[in-house]
């Protein structure tokens, strides 16, 4: 995973309340095991019409849309059943960023662990951002604020460990990775400590030392 710190885009808006995983990515398409591809198959039946063309009344693809990769998305996104392939679909289609005044949580878990930006903000600031497509944003995710093009900015806030990963461009395997050399050290500690207290059993048992059994 690469790190991420900041981002910069214009915003394309799905304002539709609770997109829910199933229109992220249809169940049908889940039976891959890699990401590659996925993009293809994001929002598909609301994407294509009936023969595989685009369907003119999707908003992302609009002309406007084309090259945004910070979505703005109607209340409740990524309600449903939990699957990564929904983060997976959104950041290979170009999607880097997802901003809402209510992400399900089950998606938000899963986006940041992949490094999508699944970001709450205030509802207020939210219909504004809905009401506006296509604007410049800048996402600052060490310091936890969206810029706007007129200064103005919009805080937002990312758990501790999910920000640190983002970050470090590392997920929750490659984070324990890191610290192998402590890992083993406490392995050691514990074998070493349960080593001891056998130890002492057989002493307190002389049947047991002299291998004898009840």
């Amino acid at each position: 995973m690469k790190p991420v710190t900041r981002l910069h885009s214009r915003t394309a808006v799905l304002a539709d309340e609770n997109i829910d995983t199933d229109r992220i990515i249809p169940a049908r398409f889940l039976t891959t095991t890699t990401r590659e591809g996925l993009g293809k198959l994001c929002f598909h039946d609301w994407r294509y019409q009936a023969d595989g063309s685009d369907s003119p009344a999707f908003p992302l693809n609009q002309p406007e849309a084309r090259g945004c990769s910070i979505l703005v998305a109607g209340r409740n996104f990524g309600c449903g059943s939990s699957r990564e392939h929904a983060p997976w679909a959104l950041l290979d289609y170009g999607i880097h960023a997802v901003l809402c005044s209510e992400i399900a949580d089950i998606f938000r878990g899963n986006a940041l662990k992949n490094g999508l930006l699944a970001i709450v903000i205030d509802e207020l600031e939210h219909r504004w951002l809905l009401k506006h497509p296509g604007i410049e944003l800048a996402i600052d995710v060490r310091e936890q604020y969206i810029a706007l093009s007129d200064g103005g900015r919009i805080p937002f806030v990312l758990e501790p460990f999910a920000r640190h990963c983002l970050l470090n461009g590392v997920d929750q395997l490659g984070y324990l990775l890191q610290h192998g050399d402590k890992i083993d050290a406490f392995v050691r500690e514990r074998e070493r400590q349960e080593a001891a207290i056998h130890g002492r059993t057989l002493q307190q048992n002389p049947l047991r030392s002299n291998g004898v059994t009840a």
